[in-house]
């Protein structure tokens, strides 16, 4: 019997500086892949480093960067990366960091050039901005053919503003959560076992805090809310802080907020369901976040949320009445008093039910098979114009 061989429909390269196990964008990629595998296609993944277990399923190629500084190493793994690149024929290449020789980029990270221009003119002139503002100019400038995957709709405007960007070459995909993330029906038993396990007063409140990149999401604001608490609810509440992180500054702040009694780093975690339905409060007042997926997550889960109004997906909670915002600019105060608010609120139910009803009514799962739809229709394109 004659075996056939079947052909893989498109060969694609997904590059990125480096994978971090429990990074949204790295997991956003994985789910990209297989999506893409699903249907067929190769997919070649190249990183400059990879922290963590390489999952089985995936063709990975690390290209260590070299040199002193983050930007540098950034700059000789693309160098890199160019090279192999051009020595075998892709019929697409997908970038989820700003880099040269995309054909798509999925636009995990918010505009450099809005952030350059807030830390003034001396930062523009270091290496570290010439290099990074330079691959999103090979991404985003008016003469680039690189087509955007967009999962915040608001930073179209910071892009369009600094560089002209064509409105037709973006392509906003919904919010991606699994759903291993909806509030399961045994959600009640899940609750009890885990504040059980981590030995949590059935009726104490447990604040959830969920990210790497505790600077970024506003840890040492949930911190410094936490330690404003009345003495009574205080020590009737928990922090439980989820994410990869270096955890050492914002141990000493908590101990410097006389808090530190109250807030516990458990690292990250593969389990994030049980704590979202067995938490009071998801608690996220991010400095700066081009989504916010754990919004969403917690919306699913049945969790209401506290978070700054600068998350993407911000617009989610409001839209849904799962929770409430800070609102710009932000102020320590305001939220000291929302958290107090919210966690003696009457409106919880009301909150746990808008957010699961939302859920329920909007696509918030479609994220890597509709990519994966724009992926295909680029490389099909790409493929037909080399063959003319």
């Amino acid at each position: 019997m004659v075996r056939v061989q079947v052909e893989k429909k498109f060969k694609l390269a997904f590059c990125l500086f480096e994978y971090i196990t429990f990074g949204g964008m790295q997991r956003d990629l994985l789910r990209i892949a297989r999506a893409c595998m699903s249907r067929g296609h190769q997919v070649d993944l190249f990183c400059s480093a990879w922290k963590g277990e390489i999952p089985a399923d995936m063709n990975v190629s690390i290209m260590a960067g070299k040199g002193p500084a983050n930007h540098l190493r950034c700059g000789s793994f693309v160098r890199q990366l160019s090279k192999h690149l051009a020595a075998r024929k892709y019929d697409a290449v997908v970038g989820f960091n700003k880099m040269s020789g995309l054909d798509l980029y999925f636009a995990a990270d918010s505009c450099f050039a809005e952030k350059a221009r807030e830390r003034g003119f001396l930062y523009s002139l270091t290496g570290r901005c010439r290099i990074y503002s330079g691959f999103e100019r090979t991404v985003f400038s008016k003469d680039s053919k690189t087509e955007i995957l967009l999962i915040s709709e608001k930073e179209k405007e910071s892009f369009i503003e600094f560089y002209g960007t064509d409105e037709k070459r973006f392509h906003l995909l919904p919010p991606g959560i699994d759903r291993n993330r909806l509030a399961s029906k045994d959600a009640h038993d899940i609750r009890k076992a885990l504040r059980s396990e981590f030995s949590i007063g059935e009726n104490d409140n447990i604040i959830l805090f969920i990210g790497s990149g505790f600077k970024t999401k506003g840890l040492d604001r949930a911190i410094s809310a936490l330690s404003s608490l009345p003495a009574p609810m205080l020590e009737k509440t928990v922090m439980l802080v989820l994410g990869q992180d270096k955890a050492k500054p914002f141990l000493k702040l908590s101990k410097k907020h006389g808090v530190s009694d109250k807030v516990r780093f458990l690292g990250g975690r593969t389990d994030i369901p049980r704590f979202l339905m067995a938490a009071d409060l998801l608690l996220h007042p991010a400095y700066r976040e081009n989504t916010g997926t754990v919004l969403v997550e917690a919306m699913a889960a049945g969790l209401p949320v506290l978070a700054s109004d600068v998350c993407g997906y911000s617009f989610h909670v409001k839209k849904a009445g799962a929770g409430e915002l800070v609102s710009s600019p932000f102020d320590q105060e305001k939220l000291n008093q929302m958290l107090s608010g919210m966690l003696t609120s009457g409106n919880k139910s009301r909150w746990r039910e808008n957010g699961k009803k939302y859920i329920a009514e909007t696509d918030v799962f479609s994220l890597p098979e509709k990519a994966a739809d724009i992926i295909e229709a680029a490389a099909k394109r790409k493929k037909s114009h080399q063959a003319q």
